[in-house]
């Protein structure tokens, strides 16, 4: 009675710790507390996860044909998303296989046996054993290691899709953003080159004047030194072309050398997001929903480390027909069959499993760290966006009147230099005002289609509502109303 006792207690002492284990709770909102409001004003309401839902066309709202083109380009041969593709494949078969642990596994199996057999009249006589069976096991999930397991897949998985969705959408705003800064120098080269011909124009008034004795020659070489500066920027804006050129290739996918988009006038559309349209912060953003299902998949693989700990219970079955002839093979005198359940305890490791363990924590706490960084950082990213729209609309009506002052004061000054009432410095210190305003006025244009193209990225792709989230297992999130 004392031995059956000591045989038992390795088994009762995993049934104990099997009571007592426990998978720490995570609560995402918890974790990352959202502020009561945006800095500009805006007030949170509650939303649900939209991860998988669909971003919608977003960059349609610039109406711009070309951009259109661009953007379905990428979506179809840029390489970041093929790759986030199929790593999301991946993760799906990883999910098939740890569902398939859960069903019962059945094999079928023949064979042939040459052996020596003993007999008391002629010895060892050797002779063939021919078989044919089937043999069906099954795992039995006392303690949900095998259902852990499995949602632990299931939220890598729909990790993997969010950043698909990530990937994609990331993509679709470089596209945008590279796209508008080309059509920003386009414009800008053309006002250099303006210039340039303005310059020339001046240059040769000025010849005209000292052949005719009335300027020094140092008035034509300041002329001179002024046009050739100014070619020397249109080519550096020659050269930053080329090299946004070249990114966007990359982006839709095309070799550089192959890829060109010819110079045309900067006609795109500035989209407003109006106010009041609920644009969602967390419910929308694919990288913070990627980040709270990798947070709940750490937290299940605790659960699964923890399971090492507790007895396994195994069944197994195998039937068939087993005889040294082979046409005597399936007559039913052949016939074999078995059944078998195996318990297994686990007793000492080294200390292997408590590291298992420990390593599934470490894991977790990483996720959660993680997870708030990327809450944070949405919250950063919107709160960038919209202080840069407010004060570059702001920037853009005080460069506006720079630029109506400093177009007049070139006016002026020629009509004044050509009539001989002003010297050459006034004329060319006018137009180098009125160059470097308009160049600075571009600069805030572009930087306002950067900053829209931003902000529909860090509301996770357009402004309009989100449905219902498909992903019920998810805590609710917070969202902001503009």
């Amino acid at each position: 009675m004392k031995l059956l006792n000591h045989a038992l207690a390795p088994l009762l002492a995993a049934l104990v710790l099997a009571g007592c284990a426990s998978v720490p709770t995570v609560d995402p909102v918890a974790i990352a507390a959202a502020p009561a409001a945006f800095k500009e004003g805006a007030q949170w309401t509650a939303l649900s996860p939209a991860e998988a839902r669909d971003r919608g066309t977003w960059w349609k709202a610039f109406a711009d044909p070309t951009l259109d083109t661009l953007v379905e380009r990428a979506s179809l041969h840029n390489t970041g998303i093929a790759e986030a593709a199929a790593r999301l494949a991946q993760a799906q078969a990883l999910l098939q296989s740890s569902q398939a642990d859960k069903s019962v596994q059945l094999g079928l199996g023949t064979g042939a046996t040459r052996q020596a057999g003993a007999n008391t009249t002629n010895g060892s006589v050797p002779s063939t054993l021919v078989t044919a069976s089937a043999q069906l096991s099954y795992e039995v999930d006392l303690f949900g290691k095998l259902a852990r397991a499995t949602d632990a897949a299931s939220l890598d998985a729909q990790a993997r899709a969010a950043l698909l969705q990530s990937t994609r959408l990331l993509v679709q705003a470089n596209v945008a953003q590279t796209y508008l800064s080309l059509r920003a120098l386009d414009t800008e080269r053309a006002l250099v080159r303006a210039t340039v011909d303005a310059y020339q124009d001046t240059l040769q008034l000025t010849q005209s004047r000292f052949r005719a004795g009335d300027v020094a020659e140092l008035e034509v070489v300041r002329v001179q030194t002024e046009v050739a500066a100014t070619e020397s920027d249109a080519l550096a804006l020659d050269r930053q072309r080329a090299t946004l050129e070249h990114a966007l290739a990359v982006l839709v996918g095309d070799a550089a050398s192959s890829f060109h988009l010819e110079p045309a006038d900067w006609r795109t559309a500035l989209p407003v997001i109006p106010a009041g349209v609920p644009g969602t912060v967390l419910a929308r953003r694919p990288d913070v929903a990627a980040a709270q299902s990798n947070l709940l998949a750490a937290q299940a693989r605790v659960g699964v480390a923890q399971t090492a700990w507790f007895p396994s219970v195994s069944l197994t079955a195998a039937g068939g027909y087993a005889s040294p002839e082979l046409g005597d093979v399936f007559k039913w005198s052949a016939r074999a069959w078995g059944i078998g359940a195996l318990l297994s305890v686990p007793l000492l490791d080294g200390g292997r499993r408590e590291a298992g363990v420990q390593a599934a924590n470490a894991q977790l706490d990483g996720a959660t760290a993680q997870y708030r960084g990327q809450v944070l950082t949405a919250f950063q990213e919107v709160e960038d966006q919209l202080a840069a729209l407010r004060l570059l609309d702001q920037q853009a009506q005080a460069q506006g009147r720079a630029v109506a002052s400093a177009s007049r004061a070139t006016v002026l000054s020629d009509s004044r230099y050509r009539n001989g009432l002003v010297s050459q410095l006034d004329l060319l210190e006018a137009r180098r005002s009125e160059l470097l305003n308009r160049r600075q006025a571009l600069g805030v244009r572009s930087a306002q289609y950067q900053a829209t193209v931003g902000l529909v990225r860090a509301l996770g792709g357009g402004w309009d509502a989100p449905e219902k989230s498909a992903m019920e297992v998810a805590p609710q999130v917070l969202a902001k109303t503009l």
